[in-house]
C-alpha cells in the first residue's frame, strides 16, 4: 500500500474521530442552550460524519469496493493523491474547528 493510500485512510479515520468529538460537544451545547446555531452545527457534524464513515467503510470493509480500492492497477494514483488531499484538508479544517470549539 502506498503512502497516498495510507494517508487518505488515516485522514478519514481522524475525520470520523474529530466529528464524533465535535458532535458530542455541539449536542451537549444544544441540550443546554437550545440555540438554532448550535443545532445547525450539530446537523453539519452529523452529515459530515455520515459521509466520512461511509468513505471509511468503503476503504476498509465493503467486500466489493474495498478490494477495488486496494488494487492499485484499478485506481490510478492521481485518484489517491486527490483523495488524500481532500481528506487531509478536511482533517486540518476539522482540527481547527475543534480547537476553537474547545477554546
Amino acid at each position: 500500500m502506498s503512502l497516498w493510500i495510507a494517508a487518505a485512510k488515516i485522514a478519514t479515520a481522524l475525520n470520523v474521530a474529530l466529528l464524533v468529538g465535535l458532535g458530542y460537544i455541539w449536542g451537549r451545547n444544544y441540550l443546554t442552550f437550545k440555540s438554532k446555531h448550535t443545532l445547525g452545527l450539530l446537523v453539519f457534524a452529523a452529515f459530515l460524519l455520515l459521509e466520512n464513515a461511509l468513505v471509511l467503510y468503503y476503504y476498509l470493509i465493503d467486500p466489493d469496493l474495498s478490494a477495488w480500492w486496494h488494487n492499485e492497477s484499478l485506481v490510478p494514483m492521481i485518484v489517491w493523491q486527490t483523495q488524500m488531499a481532500i481528506n487531509v484538508a478536511q482533517t486540518v479544517g476539522l482540527s481547527f474547528l475543534l480547537w476553537i470549539t474547545l477554546d
